[in-house]
């Protein structure tokens, strides 16, 4: 965003501005700068579209065309009406604003970062209907350090502008320019109500504000006018932001039917029960019985997500998507690792010799921080994923959120309670049936009985 004296109201956040094609700036010739071997080759391809007697046409033209003086020039510019806005964004700024078929539904629509260039003059519109051909940048979005909406004295809204220290030596000497008419910079359709130029704050191709200067100003500033605390917060919030240097480019879209979408969301689906049936598949295979205590709190969790998403869906509004399934996907290894977490303790627990019903217990305990760290820091990613993220993106965390405080729920008071239910069981204590061959010591037979001297006896 920057600011370039021309165009623009009095104090009103709405100046009223003639929709004629009128400058807002003086008509000086042209820039004379090089112009990129890309964006020549496409103003050729330009020329080609609208025809050689359309193109010499506007590029005789010094001021707007007045069509009414000529009417037989509005059949020799009709071309130009019908380019794209990719197209228009090439012309040099002359053309863009003498041309009176090129409007501002054609403008505003230009590719992000049209207007990037703070050395060259440009044309923008302001409310979609008035066209202004604006002048360099005098003062840069970044040389504002802050903007707020505020209540001034008479209770009225405000935006308050601060300048960092090199912008306000620049918004000074803009200010001073505006207010004094340097050299009769602005003609008649750039003044104010009092007869002073105003002040164009372009964003994104476009007239956000245009305050006339009311005087030279040094220190912090204000933008007056008819504001409610919407349009003051808004604005302030353009000010303050619109100094970011990022633009966004659409690289691919695709709409979908609502059987197409139906139909990928049950594939989506499909993936999930998929993806649980290898994790119990596998849990099975390596860990026998314990593989049941598995599956028991997979079909758990499922049930507690189910319920979940109904309660959310029938209180909030909450509506499963593809994002939201592969949230729940990613959950699956997350309750996997605290499966494997805790069974490789209790493993560990026998190795060292304990029994496996006093190892369960011991296990747990080791093994129930690393598990309540690793499930806080995927809890952690969800939320700041959420909070800073936007559209499909936030399905995906607010479900990987919601399966991960879930898992954690179903490990304290499902998965250890039973686990030590199992601890209890005849089962538990055969390697080959628990699980846990690999890791209890093997049984010998006793060469000596227990009482040697009953057996002298």
């Amino acid at each position: 965003g920057g600011m370039a004296p021309a165009p623009s109201a009095s104090a009103t956040p709405t100046p009223s501005a003639s929709a004629s094609p009128s400058a807002a700036a003086p008509s000086p010739s042209a820039s004379a700068e090089p112009v990129p071997a890309s964006i020549e080759e496409q103003r050729k391809a330009v020329e080609q579209k609208v025809g050689a007697p359309a193109w010499q046409a506007a590029s005789k033209l010094q001021a707007p065309a007045d069509l009414s003086a000529d009417p037989s020039l509005a059949d020799t510019l009709k071309p130009f009406g019908t380019l794209s806005p990719q197209e228009v964004a090439v012309l040099p700024a002359q053309m863009q604003f003498n041309v009176p078929t090129i409007g501002c539904a054609q403008l505003d629509k230009r590719p992000p970062a049209s207007i990037s260039d703070p050395k060259q003059q440009v044309v923008s519109c302001e409310d979609g209907a008035s066209k202004y051909l604006l002048d360099q940048a005098k003062v840069l979005g970044t040389d504002v350090s802050d903007a707020d909406a505020v209540l001034d004295q008479t209770n009225a809204w405000v935006v308050s502008l601060d300048f960092t220290g090199d912008g306000q030596g620049k918004w000074t000497a803009l200010t001073r320019e505006a207010f004094t008419n340097e050299g009769q910079a602005c003609d008649a359709t750039a003044l104010g109500q009092d007869g002073k130029c105003r002040v164009a704050v372009v964003l994104d191709n476009e007239i956000v504000s245009s305050p006339e200067i009311q005087g030279v100003l040094t220190g912090n500033s204000q933008i007056t006018g008819n504001f409610n605390q919407k349009d003051a917060s808004a604005l302030a919030s353009q000010l303050r932001y619109g100094a970011l240097p990022v633009t966004f480019e659409q690289q691919e879209q695709q709409n979908v039917t609502a059987t197409l979408g139906a139909s990928h969301l049950r594939a989506g689906l499909l993936a999930a029960g998929i993806g649980m049936l290898l994790v119990i598949i596998y849990a099975f295979f390596y860990y026998r019985l314990l593989g049941s205590v598995i599956f028991l709190s997979l079909i758990l969790s499922a049930l507690l997500v189910f319920g979940a998403l109904v309660v959310l869906g029938r209180q909030i509004g909450f509506t499963l998507t593809l994002a939201g399934i592969a949230g729940m996907i990613v959950s699956l290894g997350v309750a996997a690792d605290s499966f494997v977490i805790y069974f490789e303790r209790l493993k560990d627990e026998i190795r060292e010799g304990r029994s496996p019903r006093s190892a369960v217990p011991r296990a747990w305990m080791r093994a129930r921080r690393t598990i309540i760290s690793a499930n806080a820091i995927t809890l952690l990613s969800a939320v700041v994923l959420y909070v800073v993220s936007v559209g499909t993106v936030k399905g995906f965390a607010f479900a990987l959120g919601l399966a991960t405080v879930l898992d954690l729920v179903v490990v304290f008071l499902f998965r250890h309670p039973i686990m030590t239910m199992f601890a209890r069981t005849r089962a538990f204590l055969s390697p080959r049936v628990s699980g846990l061959g690999r890791a209890l010591p093997a049984r010998t037979q006793q060469t000596q009985p227990r009482n040697p001297r009953a057996k002298e006896a």
